[in-house]
């Protein structure tokens, strides 16, 4: 069985109420103190897989004291809703995109910019300096930061061509609605997006009402996107973060020594979730291949105008998501470590 097809069918085992978290609620006794945790990744997923993997080792080393009760597949909401049934009570935790996470810190999301890294190298090594300064700015806001979840570099995929980025005059391109980062990328080319929440794509892109998108190839297989595309552009035009975040509130009662095992617990998880998250990226461009999208190959001069537009549309982003003071450290940081 193809990669591709194993993640239809998990998509779909989801959907009539089969997937492994569904197993796992009956197996697993209720613990003293359940985390209530949400997410759009769909059950199934190598998301929710590395989630359970969690609460099984969460479980068994605080004798059931701490534990998760999962609500995959955007159940609860697109990820303004999760935040907001977080600050009320009602969940207590989130697998998060940069958007989610844009909301709490806007800063975090400069790891985002339009064609900022050219390898994964590099990311690597920005975080490994703005780490520490990013997980205390969640603290200071109420989140502790479990660890990255990156969904990975992020294409355009579209029912018509898109070549260059005056072809996207003629697109109906989606945007995340609400999420300042992607609409600062697109007033740089020009456009006029469609906002909509992430949940509504599918049946917009069925309806006619989008004709173009952007997502890594991985979620666009899980999300099934690609069934209503043709077309890719080789260009990666941002890369997609992800965290998994739990409101420090909801943990009030909870022994600071529980907190530090569900923290030991998460991040090597978590790791390797983003490690085979990037392997299954490449996987999936090969799958979406041979299921009849054709990748369009940009020329010299079309990829420079994509870099050229798009970073650009860094100096916009100053003031409102992160200072002049960040941007050009980040700058600093990538551009020596691509001198050494």
């Amino acid at each position: 069985m193809t990669f591709f097809r194993a993640a239809v069918i998990a998509l779909f085992c989801f959907m009539f109420g089969f997937t492994d978290d569904a197993q796992a609620k009956k197996r697993k006794p209720k613990p003293d103190f359940q985390i209530k945790f949400a997410t759009l990744a769909p059950g199934g997923s190598s998301w929710m897989k590395t989630m359970n993997a969690i609460d099984d080792e969460v479980r068994a080393k605080t004798e059931n004291r701490i534990g998760f009760k999962f609500y995959p597949g955007g159940v609860q909401g697109d990820e303004k809703d999760v935040l907001r049934k977080i600050r009320s009570g009602q969940l207590h935790s989130g697998g998060f995109t940069g958007f989610g996470l844009g909301a709490l810190v806007p800063s975090v999301r400069i790891q985002e910019l339009p064609l900022l890294f050219n390898d994964l190298d590099e990311l690597d090594h920005l975080r490994s300096k703005l780490d520490d300064r990013f997980f205390q700015e969640f603290d200071d806001k109420g989140f502790i930061h479990l660890g990255w979840t990156d969904v990975g570099f992020v294409y355009l995929l579209s029912k018509h061509p898109i070549a260059t980025p005056d072809d996207m005059n003629s697109a109906t391109m989606w945007v995340w609605s609400g999420d300042p980062l992607a609409e600062l990328f697109f007033r740089a080319l020009s456009i006029t997006p469609i906002p909509l929440s992430a949940p509504d794509v599918l049946t917009s892109l069925q309806t006619g009402i989008i004709d173009a998108v952007y997502s890594p190839p991985l979620a666009c297989i899980a999300l099934q996107w690609y069934t209503r595309v043709d077309y890719m552009l080789d260009v990666p035009v941002t890369y997609g973060i992800g965290a998994v975040l739990v409101s420090k509130k909801s943990l009030k009662n909870v022994s600071a020594e529980d907190i530090a095992i569900l923290k030991t617990v998460a991040a090597p998880h978590l790791r390797a979730l983003t490690l085979k998250t990037r392997e299954q990226n490449i996987e999936a461009i090969d799958e979406i291949k041979k299921e009849g999208i054709q990748v369009v190959i940009a020329s010299d001069a079309a990829r420079a105008d994509f870099y050229t537009r798009g970073r650009n549309a860094w100096q916009d982003g100053v003031g409102k998501l992160y200072s002049q003071e960040l941007l050009d450290e980040v700058k600093t940081i990538l551009e020596s470590y691509r001198q050494r």
